[in-house]
């Protein structure tokens, strides 16, 4: 019997549609059944290594056919899949796989030599499945022994065991968050398939039972194109909503966005929903269309979404006259809390941007009581929320609390007021975080590490608006005596410190750097200092 269980839920759609398109990933395309049957090899692997349910797997790796069948087959085997971002330097990959017990690893033969520097310090670490990516052969001394993912699954049976599984199940999301070391979100997979994956049904009620995402997935669907890397929670998410629900997906597979070859991917696969992050992506986007409008036939396309960053209200208009057939969604959610609303208002001349939230959020005091109509509070959601934070106990005391009624809620820490309408208008995080491109930053990360360049004294990091990314990252730094520097040494500087999206795209020099009574960094006068500065910035991520 099928339960809320993920990996149940994706066998109920294959069985039910077996010849139906599922994935389109570059030049790779599988029907529903060949992408269960690759599943299941991949979960019997696992098993067959030793992979106990429960126990962590890490996938390190760029948009692929195998980073679907990677997850899905930790689903099916109840193990936990761990995204880590390839971004990452070799302290940051180090962490993730430390803190969260990773015991196996799926990786790009590109990233072996990351993953041979960070394993000694990884005893835990046991196995590691090696995806090919075009790079020369061999694996580095210190990566330790591997296999190769086609020859795993060639050797695995691909008979499903037939074992029960549970809604219990865990599933493990690793985010950035606003306290700078990521930190996984722990979800029971009853609980993610409600609150971020649209309970099966995204176009009407969620199911009720099982049973019921077999009358779903039997209706007549054209296939989602996501553009957002698997290696987050948006690309899960939205690539996971149409598997399950019949329509398929298409993935970017692209290693940097390119706006014209979306939009030919999005005509040749007739998608009807088009994945997008703020205006980073969204503005080569619309300069495409409109360079030739008839370039591409996009008559499929009924929905653009964006997650992770607002669309500028100019440039929804842009995308309206370009497709009129198409709705425009700005969809608004957490790791922590799944999808919670949609944009009803925007910001520009008319206050910050307002959203339509379900029935189980609220913006709440530090009581933990609702707030009076325009005050000011913090956005919560209670039912279906995560168990918590992984190895934290405090961090999930603190964002997960239990009201005096017995209520538990996720609260993130979005400050929020709600409106006279029952709309709920956002003013931001109650921290320094700054979005950029839909990737979190630290800004005290940032500006340690900084300060670690040979000509710099001290620092402050802040964000600063941008037209492509709705922030940038922009380091403040007075300079030791007698030195100089520019934004190409920084940035080269902190190449193997830092993810690339983190490094500063503007450098700002000033004599001396200003620190509140209370000795913290003045970030409003370093903000201030950066709006009436010249820009001397870069595009590179």
């Amino acid at each position: 019997m099928p339960t809320f269980n993920l990996a149940d839920l994706f066998e109920l759609a294959a069985d039910t549609l077996t010849d139906r398109l599922a994935v389109v990933a570059g030049d790779e395309r599988r029907t529903y059944a060949e992408l269960d049957e690759r599943a299941t090899r991949f979960a019997n692997h696992l098993v067959g290594t030793g992979i106990a349910p429960g126990a962590h797997v890490a996938i390190l790796s760029w948009n692929r056919m195998e980073w679907l069948v990677a997850m899905l087959g930790c689903f099916k085997a109840r193990a936990v899949p761990i995204n880590v971002n390839y971004r990452y330097a070799a302290d940051e990959l180090a962490h993730v796989l430390r803190d969260g017990e990773v015991v196996a690893l799926v990786a790009e033969r590109a990233f072996l030599p990351l993953v041979a520097e960070v394993r000694p310090g990884l005893p835990g670490l046991g196995h590691v499945v090696v995806l090919e990516d075009g790079t020369a052969s061999g694996t580095p001394d210190g990566a330790g022994p591997t296999v190769g993912y086609e020859e795993a699954l060639a050797a695995a049976s691909p008979e499903r065991d037939g074992a029960p599984r549970s809604p219990d199940d865990r599933y493990v999301l690793y985010t950035g968050g606003t306290t700078g070391a990521p930190k996984g979100v722990v979800w029971r997979s009853e609980d993610l398939f409600f609150a971020a994956l649209a309970g099966g049904n995204p176009s009407g009620p969620p199911i009720a039972t099982p049973a019921q995402l077999a009358d779903v997935v039997a209706r007549e669907r054209r296939p989602w194109l996501v553009t957002s890397p698997l290696m987050h929670g948006n690309g899960q998410w939205n690539s996971l909503v149409p598997l399950l629900n019949g329509r398929g997906v298409v993935l970017w597979t692209g290693r940097r966005f390119d706006a014209d070859a979306v939009a030919a991917l999005a005509a040749r696969e007739a998608a009807s929903l088009l994945v997008l992050i703020g205006d980073g992506m969204a503005l080569p986007f619309v300069e495409a269309l409109e360079r030739d409008p008839s370039a591409h036939d996009l008559s499929a396309l009924r929905v653009l979404t964006s997650g992770g960053a607002v669309l500028s209200p100019g440039l929804k208009a842009r995308l309206a006259d370009l497709l009129p057939q198409a709705t425009v969604v700005d969809g608004f959610g957490a790791s922590e809390t799944g999808s919670n609303g949609r944009l009803v208002g925007t910001g520009e001349g008319a206050g910050p941007p307002r959203f339509a939230m379900g029935p189980d959020t609220a913006v709440l005091g530090d009581d933990l009581r609702p707030v009076a109509i325009g005050d000011v509070g913090r956005l919560a959601r209670r039912g279906h929320v995560p168990l918590g934070y992984w190895n934290d106990p405090d961090k999930t005391a603190a964002t997960f609390p239990t009201d005096e009624a017995g209520v538990r809620w996720a609260i993130p820490g979005d400050l929020a007021r709600p409106e006279d309408d029952g709309t709920i208008t956002l003013l931001g995080r109650g921290s320094t975080c700054i979005n950029t491109g839909g990737e979190k930053v630290h800004p005290e990360e940032v500006a340690v590490a900084v300060k670690t360049h040979p000509d710099i004294a001290d620092a402050i990091v802040v964000g600063a608006p941008d037209a492509r990314f709705g922030q940038r990252v922009v380091a403040v730094v007075a300079l030791r005596p007698g030195e100089s520097t520019d934004l190409d040494s920084v940035r080269a500087h902190l190449r193997p410190l830092l993810a690339g999206y983190k490094a500063p795209r503007q450098l700002v020099v000033t004599d001396d750097l200003r620190y509140t009574p209370q000795g913290k960094p003045d970030l409003r006068w370093a903000a201030d200092l950066v709006a009436t500065s010249i820009p001397t910035s870069t595009t590179e991520r």
